[in-house]
């Protein structure tokens, strides 16, 4: 109870609690098609309205309507659809080594697989990314390898990290992606500084980063952002307002008060607010951002309002927080079954290829996984190195490292 004297006090509190009947009926959710699409160099006090709205594509009938649909080809959206299946089924397969003790710790991507999967078509090759956990989609999207994706997570002998990182925590150079760091929020600054540089350098490439609701708190979001406006950085700045920071709801980050995307209207930045369950919609207002930012018009922020329908990490029990069910209650959507229905709408797609489509990718992860394991995992097989823990951090060796790598006859 909240002391007379502190009557005026908010202290922010889920929707649900464990226990109650999830519903989300009192949501703004505006019709797909509803939000018109702008000019892509619309000055920013101009798109007040884009910060409050949603921006959505597919309608709940599986149709494709307004101004933002991305008229995608149908190659194209089977081949988003197969990324997010993958990740998916992916995701399961990990998650499964985890609870058997064969790797430490696992997140999955589960409802949140358009973000990645849409984002990463609408981007090119070149362009660098700055991702926070949960976007293994964008590697997958990119055709990194699941083998080597597994290898890092299992840290075995193959692993690219050399058993320094947490699973999960990816890095691919050669793919443009940047290391993954558990302290989310310091990709926002790094990204911003990469986009400076393009920019400086002539370059037309471009940076994206992501960060979770919660992680607008922080005093990195502030930094990011000031220094894109600032500057006119290339780069696009993701929000994905899943709606939990582990156990905290996004109101402990300020949602209640406003939109994650209206934070872009402080900064004198576009803000865009999408449905994150709609692909289409996803790809169409990351195309608009990143076509802005090569055309000089800067950063732009974009909040991808979703759901994370499973846990935080294989460390976390949500039914403590929220109810059992309130991811069956989420109003917009499975972004899999969403894309699915429109491809099987415009008669591309059919419930006998999905099948077919989940049957190949699960058995190519099988395959895969059962040659990550050969390579060893958590409690078994070949290590890296030992003397590997030496390399890859200074250029130049500095003499106490030497000293200590000497004494080990190394």
């Amino acid at each position: 109870m909240v002391p007379s004297h502190g009557k005026n006090l908010n202290v922010p509190s889920p929707r649900h609690r464990p226990g109650e009947e999830p519903e989300f009926d009192d949501l703004d959710i505006p019709n797909a098609g509803a939000v018109p699409r702008p000019d892509v160099m619309t000055p920013p006090k101009d798109m007040y309205a884009y910060a409050n709205g949603l921006i959505r594509v597919l309608d709940m009938k599986g149709r494709a309507v307004g101004d933002w649909d991305p008229g995608l080809s149908a190659d194209r959206m089977r081949k988003g659809l197969y990324d997010m299946l993958t990740n998916r089924i992916y995701d399961d397969r990990m998650q499964n080594m985890q609870r058997v003790g064969k790797m430490s710790f696992y997140l999955k991507a589960r409802g949140e697989e358009a973000v990645s999967a849409a984002q990463a078509m609408a981007l090119d090759r070149q362009d660098m990314l700055f991702p926070s956990y949960r976007q293994q989609g964008l590697l997958i999207s990119r055709g990194r390898d699941l083998l080597d994706m597994m290898n890092h997570c299992l840290s075995n002998s193959k692993d690219n990290c050399k058993g320094r990182q947490l699973p999960v925590m990816y890095t691919w150079a050669e793919g443009n992606f940047f290391s993954i760091s558990g302290n989310l929020g310091t990709q926002f600054c790094q990204a911003v500084g990469w986009a400076v540089a393009s920019a400086y350098k002539g370059e037309k490439a471009l940076a994206a980063t992501w960060v979770g609701e919660g992680t607008t708190a922080t005093a990195d979001f502030h930094h990011g952002m000031t220094f894109a406006a600032v500057y006119n950085a290339p780069v696009i700045l993701n929000v994905v307002n899943n709606q939990w920071a582990i156990s905290s709801f996004q109101g402990i980050a300020g949602g209640e008060k406003a939109t994650f995307a209206a934070r872009a209207v402080g900064y004198g930045m576009p803000g865009l607010r999408v449905d994150g369950n709609d692909f289409l919609a996803v790809y169409a207002a990351t195309k608009w951002a990143a076509d802005r930012a090569r055309g000089g018009g800067g950063p732009t922020l974009i909040e991808l309002f979703t759901y994370r329908v499973d846990a935080h990490s294989t460390s976390d029990d949500p039914t403590k927080y929220r109810p059992k069910h309130e991811p069956e209650a989420w109003p917009l959507g499975d972004p899999i079954e969403r894309l699915k229905e429109h491809l099987i709408t415009i008669g591309e797609w059919s419930e006998a290829r999905h099948d077919a489509a989940i049957d190949e990718i699960t058995a190519l992860v099988t395959r895969k996984y059962k040659e990550a394991e050969s390579y060893g995992t958590l409690n078994s097989g070949e290590r890296p190195e030992v003397n590997s823990m030496f390399e890859d951090v200074f250029k130049e060796q500095p003499a106490h490292l030497r000293r200590q790598r000497q004494k080990l006859g190394l």
